[in-house]
């Protein structure tokens, strides 16, 4: 069970297939046709949309540490307040490259924007996993 990003580091360092991790952070926005109710709840830190601002691929070497990732997320001048992370195995040894992480990477983002998220793992700014309902 994967609880933080800790977890998803030690859990990908133990796999036989080297692994490049895929990151699309996003924002929680409020849509400007919602409505009260849905305002309200926003306000308390409940639905909105996720819109991805940042993605990147990484070697859980490259990214050790959440506070990495959010040091490097901060010099993009892009805040965000999740991100979605899927996990790329490599072959015969090798990890995967960043060119082979290119199409992966955008159908993920794409896959967000639609709301389609049940195949990453999303974690708050603290690097803990949260469920999404």
């Amino acid at each position: 069970m994967i609880s933080n990003y800790s977890d998803l580091v030690q859990t990908s360092l133990a796999q036989v297939d080297a692994q490049r991790f895929l990151f699309v952070f996003c924002r929680a926005e409020l849509p400007e046709d919602a409505s009260a109710e849905e305002k309200d709840a926003f306000q308390r830190g409940e639905g909105g949309a996720l819109t991805p601002v940042i993605c990147v691929d990484k070697t859980p070497e490259e990214a050790p540490d959440f506070a990495t990732l959010v040091e490097e997320s901060r010099s993009t001048g892009q805040d965000w307040d999740m991100v979605f992370v899927a996990a790329m195995s490599g072959r015969g040894g090798m990890e995967p490259s960043s060119d082979e992480a290119k199409q992966p990477l955008t159908m993920m983002v794409e896959s967000i924007r639609l709301g389609h998220i049940s195949n990453y793992l999303p974690l708050n700014t603290r690097g803990e996993a949260v469920s999404l309902q």
